[in-house]
């Protein structure tokens, strides 16, 4: 099954043929390249993926792994770890809802609080400027789907 995926400002686009195991990552590292409780990655062939458009820059993060990102604005997209197989990261496909992780990495890294998070309260229809101030937006990030028309129109 073919996806598509990218950065939140369409500079870098791919593509991929088929996935492997998805999981969810709770290393320090995936925090911080995430700037999130943990980093949500899929693993795939480098045969079964193209970059349609662009190509990510890279950190080294440690001796073994390279992330790539978006230069432009700075979605985390990759976890390379081997010559044949990288990560990418799940929220980055336009349609990541059927990615569901299968496994957890480094659960002894992660944040005390991350398991309450299903609990907390949904104050995000709530009455007033919480409600007034999601209504009001005009989002300017390519959408979920590609299109040659990006960015003028």
């Amino acid at each position: 099954m073919r996806r598509t995926g990218g950065c939140q400002c369409g500079a870098v686009r791919f593509a991929v043929e088929a996935i492997g195991r998805p999981s969810i990552c709770h290393c320090r590292m995936c925090q911080k390249a995430f700037a999130a409780p943990y980093g949500a990655l899929v693993s795939v062939k480098l045969e079964h993926l193209t970059w349609t458009r662009g190509e990510p820059s890279r950190f080294q993060s440690s001796n073994k792994v390279r992330r790539g990102f978006c230069s432009a604005c700075g979605t985390p997209l990759t976890f390379e770890w081997s010559e044949k197989v990288i990560d990418l990261a799940i929220c980055a496909f336009d349609d990541p809802r059927e990615i569901r992780p299968v496994t957890q990495l480094a659960r002894h890294a992660a944040l005390p609080w991350v398991d309450e998070t299903a609990d907390l309260p949904d104050s995000s229809g709530a009455p007033g400027a919480t409600a007034d101030f999601y209504a009001s937006i005009v989002s300017h990030q390519h959408p979920d789907h590609d299109t040659e028309s990006w960015p003028h129109g």
